[in-house]
């Protein structure tokens, strides 16, 4: 790679503060606890739900696919029809499956969130299930975890400071990063 051309475009300093400088790190700290709170107490109340992972999962994955089928009507629907032929060709034959797969990764986004492990990774984790929520119609708290997903995955080198990310990210190391250079930084 010819580097003697190469253009670096600095980032401002409001940028580099809230996304890159560790002062800021207890804010991303709190955010982290609410987005993860938010997440288990989510995916806690499905566990225990026979609806979801007891004897009749898939049930309630049923009735939230139907609802938001149903939304696919009129000039601006709530649900695009593209989305509505996933809905309907995809999760509904396979509800049971999605049962577990949302409960459980709402559980593990949130302790990993909270955990500050993988920050970055979990958010879009998050962002996605959010995503197919809003999608399928849902507005709740979405579009909130939505934009602090998003923020957290823009932070996510300090987000994960005051968590096990500290400590890991370094050890990994990370893509753009040659291992000497990570040794380096530390």
């Amino acid at each position: 790679m010819d580097y003697e051309h190469e253009v670096q475009i600095p980032e401002p300093k409001i940028s580099r503060f809230l996304f890159a400088d560790t002062r800021i790190a207890w804010f991303w700290l709190a955010v982290r606890l609410y987005v993860g709170y938010v997440w288990i107490h989510a995916g806690w109340e499905k566990f225990g739900n026979s609806a979801w992972t007891g004897d009749q999962a898939g049930l309630a994955v049923t009735g939230f696919v139907n609802g938001a089928l149903t939304k696919t009507v009129g000039l601006h629907p709530d649900v695009q029809g593209w989305y509505a032929q996933f809905l309907q060709n995809v999760v509904l034959p396979n509800s049971e499956l999605f049962s577990y797969i949302i409960t459980y990764g709402e559980i593990a986004v949130g302790v990993a969130i909270i955990l500050g492990l993988f920050t970055g990774i979990a958010s879009f984790f998050g962002l996605f299930m959010n995503y197919n929520f809003l999608l399928a119609g849902t507005v709740s708290i979405n579009p909130i975890l939505v934009i602090l997903q998003l923020l957290l995955m823009l932070a996510w080198r300090v987000a994960g400071w005051w968590g096990i990310d500290r400590y890991l990210l370094p050890y990994l190391g990370v893509p753009w990063q040659s291992s000497g250079e990570n040794k380096k930084n530390l």
